[in-house]
């Protein structure tokens, strides 16, 4: 199967980036100083992330709030305009089938959903609506938009030299602005814990801002690495690690994706399972874990205490804000107090782990 390409290939080349094949996308993995120069340029300055291979997907019509609202536990109808929620889509067990964005725009929906399932939360968002066909919904992919992150402390100066007008304008906000004569629609938000912005435009014109925001000292380049480690300090959760079918909400520590309105109706898919564990806690809680010693520890090891295996790594690596190995994992809950002694199984030899509250780099998002 021949791999996509983002509008930004060629210009990924010429800034010689290092190209991965990434959920069926050519993409940059890293530049030529690194996912940790990357990494840390981002949490001193403003990374530039080309994310056009994830999906984004509108919604227009008169049911769209209501036929979204059967596949999320969202109340999607709160969302009013000019603001986003994080949502999920969930199956009748209540697992996560997929963690997205819903913001409203122009009064329609606005979706932006990761590209491992871009396929699979299309087919799922189509068959709803052909099990509906008296919605009044109308469905567009936009294949036609690229999607730049520029995320970091530095980023809303690097906009507003550029002439964008942030004022009012904060976390998990969308508007449409002008940058070079080129219209934009951009997102106070991001998937790095700093305060940033995701910024949707037309095709034709990525390589245009791209090399736009790059002419700004306080940009660097950043790749598929960099956003790893960053979402991976921040504690937020990728779908496939830290997300799947298996894995509920409440486990995953993302109660506030529940909306008030829906955990008290019950009414959204997987409701029961969830709301049991709502109500009762979970048997299993995602945690960080800080391995001791310098060695990272990777994706699917096992947590053992006292001879018994208690959980499970889910993303593991070097964290560079902390100069040291991190992980995020799934562990009993009646062991995830942070401070509590465990072991990581690498290789047959056991090595100690602390878990940890997430996130373990603190947000710094931007709120009104």
């Amino acid at each position: 199967m021949e791999t996509r390409r983002t509008p930004l290939y060629d210009f990924h080349l010429a800034n010689s980036a290092r190209m991965v094949q990434f959920a069926g996308w050519d993409m940059p993995v890293q530049y030529a100083d690194g996912i940790k120069a990357e990494h840390l340029a981002t949490r001193t300055g403003a990374g530039l992330f080309d994310v056009s291979h994830m999906a984004q997907i509108w919604l227009a019509g008169g049911d769209a709030d209501v036929a979204l609202e059967r596949l999320t536990p969202t109340d999607v109808g709160a969302i009013t305009e000019g603001r986003i929620r994080y949502s999920l889509l969930l199956d009748d067990n209540g697992g996560v089938l997929d963690d997205l964005m819903i913001a409203r725009l122009d009064g329609d929906l606005q979706l932006v959903v990761n590209a491992g399932r871009a396929d699979h939360d299309i087919a799922h968002l189509r068959a709803n609506l052909r099990a509906n066909p008296t919605d009044n919904v109308k469905m567009n992919v936009r294949d036609d938009r690229a999607l730049l992150a520029l995320q970091g402390p530095e980023s809303p100066q690097v906009l507003r030299r550029l002439g964008v007008d942030l004022d009012g304008f904060f976390f998990m906000q969308i508007g449409h602005f002008t940058i070079d004569g080129v219209d934009c629609i951009i997102t106070r938000s991001g998937y790095t814990g700093e305060d940033g912005f995701e910024i949707s435009i037309p095709s034709g014109k990525a390589v245009q801002l791209a090399e736009l925001l790059c002419d700004d000292a306080a940009v660097s380049l950043a790749g598929l690495g960099a956003r790893d480690t960053l979402r991976l300090e921040a504690g937020l959760p990728l779908w496939g690690h830290e997300l799947d079918e298996t894995i509920n909400p409440v486990a995953a520590g993302l109660r506030f994706a529940l909306a008030k309105r829906r955990r008290e109706a019950a009414d959204f898919p997987g409701a029961a399972a969830i709301m049991n564990d709502w109500n009762h806690g979970p048997a299993r809680q995602l945690v960080g874990l800080l391995p001791q010693g310098g060695r990272p520890v990777r994706d699917g090891a096992e947590l053992e205490c006292e001879g018994r295996i208690v959980g499970q790594v889910t993303s593991g690596g070097f964290a560079p804000s902390l100069d040291a190995p991190a992980a995020l994992g799934f562990v009993d809950a009646a062991l995830a107090m942070p401070g509590t002694e465990i072991n990581a199984l690498v290789r047959g030899r056991e090595v100690p782990v602390t878990v940890a509250a997430l996130p373990l780099v603190p947000h710094r998002y931007i709120r009104g």
